[in-house]
Parts: C-alpha cells; sequence; structure tokens
C-alpha cells in the first residue's frame, strides 16, 4: 500500500519536473504544459467520492488493483502520446487513479492490523507520500532528463504494474462493510468531528501549497540562498517530512488532537517569522527543516483523524478528505499565485501564516466527543 502511494504521488508531481522537455516536444507553452499537474489535481479530488459510489460493494482488493490496472494504462498512453490532447486526456484518468486509489487506500489500516496498530500502520501508508518527493519526482525528473520524458512515464507504468500484482497476490479479500452511498457521504457533514477536521484540511493544504508553490524564489530572494542550492535543500525538506510523518504516526496514537494542534502552530510560527528570521541562509534552511519536518506529519495526523471520527463510516470519511486535500492543492497554489502578483513574496507566507493559525483555532474547537 506505501509503494502504492508513493507511485501515486509520483505520478501526480512528476509532470513538474519534465514541464520544458514536455512542451518543447509538443509545441506547447510551460504555462499550458502545467495542466499536466492542475487537472490531474482537479480530477483526482473529483473522483475521490465518485469512485467509492460507482463501485458500490466491489472487493476493495479487486478495486486497488483496477485502480492501479488504470494507472499503469495511463502512463502508457502518456509515454506514447503523439499529443498535447492525448497526454492530457491520459493525465486525466491518472486522477481517477489517484483519488479512488487513495480514498479507499487511506481508512484501509483498520482492516489490516489490531487496532492499537492502527496508527502506525497508517503512517507507512503514507509514508509513500514522503517518499515520493523525496525519491520519486527527482529520480523521475533525472530519468527524463537523461532518456527522454516518454521514458519517465513508461517507467513508472511498469512499476505500477509491479504493484497491481504484489496487490493482488497479497492483499486479503476486502469485501465492503458498508457500500458508499451519495446519502453516505452526505451525512458525513453532520458529524462534527469530520466537519471540523476537513475544515482544518482545507485550510492546512491551502496554507501550504499557497507558500511552499514558490519556496523557491522564498529561499533566492528573501533569504540569500544560490540557485545552485535549492534543489539539495528542497531534498532536505523531502527527508524531514518523511521523518515528521513517522513521528507524528506514534504520537497521534497517544494524543491526536494534541498532535495536530502542534503541527498547526509549528507551521504557523515557521512561516510568520520567516520574513524576520529567515533573512539569512542560515535562517532560512532552518525554518525550512522545521516546516518539512511539522508538515510530514499531516496526512497521517489528518487521516487519523478521519478514522477516529467516523469510525463506522471510514471509507465516505475518508473520501470526502481526500477530495478536499487534493482541492486545497489547486487552490492553494491559484491564490499564491495571485498573491504573489498583486503583493510580494512575504504576503504569501503572511496568507499561509493566517490559514494556520485559522486552522488551530478549528482544531481548538473539538470536543473529545468528537473523536470517538
Amino acid at each position: 500500500m506505501a509503494f502504492g502511494t508513493f507511485l501515486l504521488v509520483t505520478a501526480e508531481q512528476l509532470p513538474v519536473g519534465l514541464l520544458t522537455r514536455v512542451g518543447t516536444d509538443l509545441s506547447v507553452s510551460a504555462g499550458t504544459a502545467g495542466l499536466m499537474v492542475t487537472v490531474t489535481s482537479i480530477v483526482a479530488g473529483l473522483a475521490a467520492p465518485v469512485v467509492p459510489v460507482l463501485v458500490g460493494r466491489l472487493d476493495r482488493r479487486w478495486l486497488l488493483t483496477g485502480l492501479m490496472g488504470l494507472m499503469t494504462l495511463a502512463n502508457v498512453a502518456s509515454g506514447l502520446a503523439p499529443g498535447f490532447a492525448v497526454l492530457m486526456v491520459s493525465r486525466a484518468l491518472v486522477g481517477v487513479a489517484i483519488g479512488g486509489f487513495w480514498a479507499v487506500a487511506g481508512g484501509l489500516a483498520v482492516r489490516l492490523v489490531p487496532a492499537e496498530r492502527v496508527p502506525r500502520a497508517t503512517a507507512v501508508i503514507f509514508g509513500g507520500v514522503g517518499a515520493a518527493n523525496v525519491f520519486g519526482v527527482p529520480i523521475g525528473t533525472v530519468l527524463g532528463d537523461f532518456a527522454g520524458w516518454r521514458v519517465a512515464f513508461a517507467t513508472l507504468s511498469g512499476l505500477a504494474l509491479v504493484v497491481l500484482i504484489a496487490l493482488l497476490v497479497m492483499l486479503p479479500p476486502l469485501a465492503a462493510t458498508e457500500p458508499v452511498r451519495p446519502r453516505l457521504l452526505a451525512g458525513q457533514f453532520r458529524n462534527r468531528g469530520v466537519r471540523l477536521g476537513i475544515l482544518a484540511t482545507f485550510l492546512i493544504v491551502t496554507g501550504h501549497f499557497a507558500a511552499y508553490t514558490f519556496i523557491s524564489p522564498v529561499l533566492q530572494d528573501l533569504s540569500g540562498v544560490r540557485a545552485d542550492l535549492v534543489g539539495p535543500l528542497l531534498f532536505g525538506f523531502g527527508v524531514a517530512g518523511v521523518a515528521g510523518n513517522f513521528v507524528a504516526g506514534a504520537a497521534v496514537a497517544r494524543r491526536l488532537r494534541t498532535t495536530v494542534l502542534v503541527i498547526t502552530a509549528a507551521l504557523a510560527v515557521a512561516v510568520l517569522i520567516f520574513p524576520v528570521l529567515g533573512e539569512t541562509p542560515a535562517g532560512g534552511v532552518t525554518l525550512l527543516i522545521v516546516w518539512g519536518l511539522t508538515y510530514g506529519g499531516v496526512s497521517v495526523s489528518l487521516q487519523t483523524w478521519m478514522i477516529k471520527a467516523a469510525p463506522r463510516a471510514v471509507e465516505a470519511a475518508s473520501a470526502l478528505w481526500v477530495s478536499v486535500f487534493n482541492l486545497a492543492i489547486g487552490l492553494g497554489a491559484l491564490t499564491g499565485g495571485a498573491i504573489v502578483d498583486a503583493l510580494s513574496l512575504t504576503g504569501v507566507l503572511w496568507l499561509a501564516g493566517a490559514l494556520f493559525v485559522l486552522a488551530g483555532a478549528t482544531v481548538w474547537a473539538v470536543r473529545a466527543a468528537d473523536l470517538r
């Protein structure tokens, strides 16, 4: 399951490192090529609640293998695309696979391990997200530079086929305990714990991507970091994120609400003091690592939140959470771009800090009964 999330996130973000090559080869602008990421994220957000509804009682083992099969074929199509239109269709199919797989996989830990091991098992599954940022996207970019962007997509399809076989062989039968119906999805908004968790997710993820999308110019223009050091520093950000994922996974088993409060507070402090203490390379690098370590715990903490808030409707609550998470990625980047163009890089850090503070206030409003 962790390897599956690793491939999904790598597939979603791989075009970031291949934009120039794809744009040149298919004769589109860099801005147009960027739709490879935007469209995939939006489709993933829409697919997350729709796929579980459409498949009804289908065994989740077969659903996951089917989605990984779609992932395999979609990346084959990406590698063979004769033009940008075909490439965009294949990227939309990747979005369907991402949204459906993540919506189901995030809540499966409760069915694969004993109750006391669920938080750590969830951390393992979401460890694939951080690993994709650290290893998957950079390696894919290097492969694309060396052998061509089509080879990078073809390699991804081959690895997806390996995961498909592994899921088929290793996963036990996972019959749907209760099919996800539109009424069940809508009913989650009446659950105060789910409602507040989704709101906190929206605020945190929007704030993060509003600022992190522009972390390269922030490091160079505000902190004075040399351009050739940005790549290695982002690698360090990713490594810190992987560590943060497992630290949070252990912490949420004992104090879920406190862990999320600490995460939101640390994120708020890191970005709000960045314009002041991040004016030097040393200060900027230190705050970047703190940021990475803290944000690394977001996915596992908030997925665990959904499990605790809706123990009898984990899949439905997770589907809504994944949908909001992916849509917030796109909204954050879009809003951050508007702020940077209209104001400054400092302005986008203030925006992120304000959203993190609002997220903290949302978490503070949670009662013990909201997280059963």
